[in-house]
Formats: C-alpha cells, structure tokens, sequence
C-alpha cells in the first residue's frame, strides 16, 4: 500500500471541510455527523503538528482563534464605507423616490434588504483566499480584525467558482439571539453582569485581544455588497457571492427582494414591521436601493451617504406602565445594580417586568420614582430600559427616590470610590451572593473547571453550610455530601474527582479563578510570569505591581487592595494547603529570565522547530512582549515561511530587525 502524501492529504482534507463547515452554517444542509467532522479536523490538526510547513493561516483549523491581538493596526479603506442617509416615515421614503425619479426620468427597480444591527465588517480576497478584515472606523479608515473574523464560520477563508483574482465583499456581523443568550446564561452562572444587548455586544467581541473567546460566541455574518468587480446591478452581485460560497440574504426567507415601486417598497417595510421580532437576530430597519449599477452612478453620492439607497428605520417600541418599587441586586464583585419592579406589559413580543435602572446617576437623571408611569423601550435592546417618566401623571405626594446606603442581602454600608458609577458592598466574606457568584466563578470551565458541580449545586452547599468561600471545597468529603437531596453516590464521586483534579491547574489559572477584581485572564498570566508565585505577589508593593508590564494603577490598587485583608491571606493559605498550584512549576521558573527585557517581538510565518505560541510564550517568559502589529517600537520580526509580504513591507520600511527561529533561540541561550 502505497504511503499518503500529506501535502495532498491537507489539501483533500481543507477542500472537505470547508466544503462541510459551508453546507452547515450556511446552507444549513449538514451531510455528515458532528462526530465525523470533528475526525477530520482531528486529521488535518494532526498533519499540520507533524508537517508544520503545510500549515496555512486560512486553514480550517484556524476557525477555533488563538491569536492575541494587542493593537488593532488602523488600515486605509480602498473604497470608503459611506453611512446611509435615515428616514423614519412614509413621506420621508416618497421623498427618497421623488429625488430618484427626478434625476432618472422614471422609476428604477429597488433592492429591498433587513437593515442588520451589528458591526460593519469589509473583507478582502484574493485569489480565492481571505487575506484581510478592516471595520468601517471613521469610514476611511478601520481597524485590522483579521484575526477574529476568521473564527467566524459563516464566512469563508477559501472560496469556490468563478471568483475574480481581487475584490472586497462587505456585509455586517451580528450576534444571534441564541447564541448571545447562552452566553449571558453563563455569564449569570459565573456571577457577572450579563450584556445589554447583541449589537454591542457584537462590536466589543469583534475587538477581543483573544481570537479564541470570538471563536467560541457564535458570531454570524451577512455579506451583500461587492466591490472592484463590475455587475450590472447589485442583486447580480449578491448571486455571484451566493455562488462563491458566501452567507447572503435570503430570497426564500424574504431577507432580500426586488420591486419595481416605492410601493413594493412600503409593503416590504410593513411585513418586517409585524414580522422582525420572530428574526433570530437584531434588525433596526430596512435598506433600500437603487439596483441597477448605471442608475447607482448616475445618481451619485455626497461626502457622507450614497443617494441611490437610503435606510428606514423602525420606530423602538414604546410602552408606558407604572413603576412598582425599585430594588437592588449584588454581583459576585460587590457591584449594585438597580432594578426597576414594573406592572406586567407586553413589550416587543415578551411580558416585561424589570428593567435595568443602571445605577445612581441614570435614577437622577430620569428623576424616576416609585408610582411613577414610565416608558419602557426595547428596539435594540435586549434587556428593556426605562427611557422617560410621565410627570404630568405623577402623584403629589410621591417622593425623591433615595438610593440605598447598605446592601439589600448583609446590611453592610455601600461605598462608590471616586470616578466610579457603581456602589459597591465591600463585605465579600459575609454577603451570600457575593459568595456564591466567587464560588461559581472558581469552578468555572476556563478558571478551575470543576466537573460535577454548577450554580444549582453551589446554591445547595451554601444552604447546607458546606460551602462559604472556594477553600471550602476542597474540604468537602463524601459523607458530608451524600445525605443531602438528589446526592447520589455516583454525582457525589463525580464533585470530589472534579475538585481533586483542579490542583493540577496551572498557577495564572489559579489566580484568575481566585476572582481578584479586575484581574482576568490575561493580567493573571502577566502577574503568575512576572512574580512566579503567589507569595511574591502578596508580598509586593503598589510601586512594583504597576511596573509589571501592562498593570496599570488601577489593576494593582486592586491586587494591593486584596491582600491587605486578613481573610483573604487565611483563603490563600487554605488553598496552598490543599494542594492547589500557587506558584510556577521547577521547570517553568528555570525558563524565566530578563533576557530579553524592554524588547518588543512581532511573530509572523510558520516555523520548523517551535509553534508560533511557543514561540510567543517563550518571549513573554524572558521578559519580552509580543504584539501583532508591526511599529517603530517594535525591536524585532521573528520571521518564518510564508509569512505575509504586508509585514515584510512595513519592517522593512521602518528598518526593524529581521530574526530567523534559530537566532531567536540563539537569543535564548
């Protein structure tokens, strides 16, 4: 039997699975189980550790990120990403029509389309391959989001067809409502504050630094406008990207059509009205265009908006209902949050009875009190907002909302530090849902991954006083949890196996999981490989946290603020007791050093003898940092195969040292 080329096993493999991952997110037509494209990209992942050369930035393996991105370099629009002129009623839409026929002496067809609420998104191709994603910025110029657009799978990294060499396809990113549910299900489950809403949401993950937490939201993306190609009107442009493997809008679900009068046009806008909120993502509106190319140029554009299209927007919907009494709710970091307590309204398709006052300044603000009719608003929004107060139907003898000076679950006196919006209950050992949010936190999948246990199970063992604080867990036995209610011998050995793998954990995992305010992923692993062990840290003072790379002021007052409190040195203690790893392991404290301290590295190609991760990990373990972005302060370019000639260009340009794999480790050593 004759042995498998793996060049050409790479490429039957990408062909399949690009093939595969199209028919599943966009066509939504899967051929094969989960289970067996999960074998394949098992297959492709394998050759591409083996045969490191064959690795390719646009491979399917690529989908799940793991790119850190510092700085978003700002890149040049080749064609600039204009706004669309609004209007917000029939006359304005008739109005849009008037003008058109004017200057074309008849009436064009248009192209009616859902206006998506997300991010705009330009996408670069050549050759059939994605080479760059800019954001429309200030419309001239955008940001480089390459990195975190190719996670999302509905667009593709290699196309199919009649594709020309070069063009730009635009479209824009959104957030669909079961996948932002989910992810504030979790969020809730791990005791921080859930997100206001999709499009948001959408524009701040499609900025993330770590291209993996994109990979893993569900970001979705619709592309309907191409261009450096000439079509001779914009619905042919949307069918030669539907055929080269493109999620555009849909006929058949009515996302997209073509009428021949603003007639057609106000039916289009009336059945969206009645119909968008059955949509699986944000809609604000309706775009309409001019569709023929000729007439799009004949009609021309201003500096701001083109004139052959045009935006209708819906109108938010407003409700108006009486504000019972406002409550607060305590998040896992002590932060207050306001709630308004409403009589039952129905609002955008759902039966509204809270909604987010936010904090202090916006109950000032509004001069909202209790008994007060208030107007309730979705549009975008998921979580509804009180927009306005009817005054006029105010009672006399209503009175000044005060906003609470102790914490509704311990009675502790709320404190709001200078420059912050939040009050903030600073009794973490002794309010329960700030102990149980910490705890949930602990035990979360990316912090200590404890198998076994949830936010139901956290909730049982703090009622039955098993449970006060992380430390606790690892105290838990068998008989202590066997008696109570649906603890069966087999759940209870699943808990205490859970835990006991955590001590396995490494260190910055551990510190992050320890839910310091304002620590995250990434400042524990800056804190873990800059001190090396937990009692370093503690020991180290304001003046020496702020000279870690990257600790600003505010993260180590926070850092400072936390081991100053005699309870939280006891939980440590505890926890270096039990077993947990609090400190870098023999090998990882040999490879630190400050050899390559003050120096900037960017990393870019394929390399033979170490990863691109292992290669950045062992900068930032020798005391260097890595960004994705080239500039003047960058020292030098760790250069590999195939590594793209834009980088090249600009080290070059700015005279920045190119380094090969064996220098930088001659660096090393």
């Amino acid at each position: 039997m004759s042995e498998i080329n793996p060049k050409i096993r790479v490429e039957e493999l990408t062909k399949l699975l690009n093939e595969h991952n199209h028919r599943y997110y966009v066509l939504n037509e899967p051929e094969i189980s989960d289970f067996d494209f999960d074998a394949l990209l098992r297959e492709l992942e394998n050759l591409e550790k083996s045969h490191p050369e064959l690795a390719d930035k646009n491979s399917p393996t690529q989908r799940v990120g793991g790119d850190i991105t510092k700085n978003f370099e700002s890149v040049a629009h080749d064609y600039p990403m204009l706004s669309l002129n609004n209007t917000y009623s029939n006359e304005e839409l008739h109005d849009f029509a008037e003008r058109t026929i004017k200057t074309l002496e008849r009436e064009p067809e248009y192209i009616c389309e859902l206006k998506y609420d997300g991010v705009a998104i330009a996408i670069v191709y050549e050759n059939g391959r994605l080479v760059r994603a800019v954001t429309r910025g200030d419309g001239s110029v955008g940001e480089d989001v390459t990195a975190n657009v190719r996670t999302i799978r509905t667009i593709p990294l290699e196309l199919t067809g009649d594709y020309p060499e070069k063009f730009e396809i635009r479209g824009e990113i959104v957030f669909p409502h079961e996948a932002f549910n989910a992810l504030n299900a979790s969020r809730e489950k791990l005791g921080e504050p859930k997100f206001a809403n999709p499009r948001n949401t959408a524009s701040g993950t499609i900025k993330m630094q770590d291209s993996s937490i994109v990979a893993g939201r569900g970001l979705d993306c619709f592309l309907y406008s191409v261009l450096g190609v000439d079509f001779e009107s914009h619905y042919e442009g949307i069918q030669a990207a539907r055929r080269w493997g493109f999620k555009v809008p849909s006929e058949e679900l009515r996302y997209i059509t073509r009428v021949n009068s603003i007639d057609g046009v106000e039916k289009f806008i009336q059945y969206w009205n009645k119909e968008r909120e059955q949509l699986p993502f944000e809609t604000d509106g309706i775009v309409v265009k001019v569709n023929g190319t000729a007439n799009q140029k004949l009609l021309g554009s201003t500096s701001k908006f083109p004139r052959w299209a045009v935006a209708y927007k819906f109108k938010a919907e407003r409700v108006a209902t009486v504000l019972e009494r406002v409550t607060y709710q305590v998040g896992r970091t002590g932060a207050i949050t306001p709630v308004a307590n409403l009589v039952p309204v129905q609002l955008g398709g759902t039966m509204v009875k809270r909604a987010s006052l936010h904090n202090s300044d916006q109950i000032d603000k509004l001069d909202v009190r209790e008994g007060d009719t208030v107007f309730v608003e979705k549009g975008g929004e998921i979580i509804p907002k009180i927009v306005g107060v009817d005054k006029s139907s105010r009672s006399e003898d209503t009175k000044k909302l005060v906003y609470a000076d102790r914490c509704p679950e311990c009675g502790e006196t709320l404190v709001r530090k200078e420059g912050e919006a939040q009050h903030y209950c600073l009794n973490e050992s002794g309010c329960p849902p700030q102990i149980k949010g910490k705890i949930q936190h602990f035990i979360g999948r990316k912090m200590m991954n404890i198998d076994g246990l949830g936010a139901e199970t956290v909730e049982q063992l703090f009622e039955a006083k098993l449970l006060n604080n992380i430390a606790d867990l690892y105290d838990l036995k068998a008989e202590y949890l066997l008696p109570l209610e649906r603890m069966a011998e087999k759940s209870v050995n699943n808990i205490l196996a859970g835990i006991e793998a955590s001590k396995t954990v490494p260190f910055p995992q551990v510190l992050y999981a320890i839910g310091i305010r304002y620590v995250g992923e990434t400042v524990a692993k800056k804190l873990a490989q800059h001190f090396g062990s937990v009692k370093n840290l503690l020991e180290a003072d304001l003046e020496t946290l702020v000279n870690v790379d990257e600790i600003g002021q505010k993260i180590a007052e926070s850092v400072k603020d936390y081991f100053e409190i005699p309870e939280n040195i006891d939980l440590i203690n505890r926890l270096i007791k039990a077993g947990l790893k609090l400190e870098l392991n023999k090998e990882e404290l040999e490879n630190r050093s400050n050899k390559l301290e003050g120096l900037t590295f960017v990393v870019s190609g394929v390399f033979s003898s170490m990863s691109r991760d292992e290669i950045k990990n062992a900068v930032e373990t020798n005391g260097g940092k890595v960004t994705s972005s080239i500039s003047k302060k960058t020292s030098y370019l760790i250069r590999g195969e195939n590594m793209g000639p834009s980088k090249l260009e600009k080290a070059e340009k700015l005279e920045i040292a190119l380094i090969s794999e064996e220098e930088f480790v001659a660096m090393l050593e």
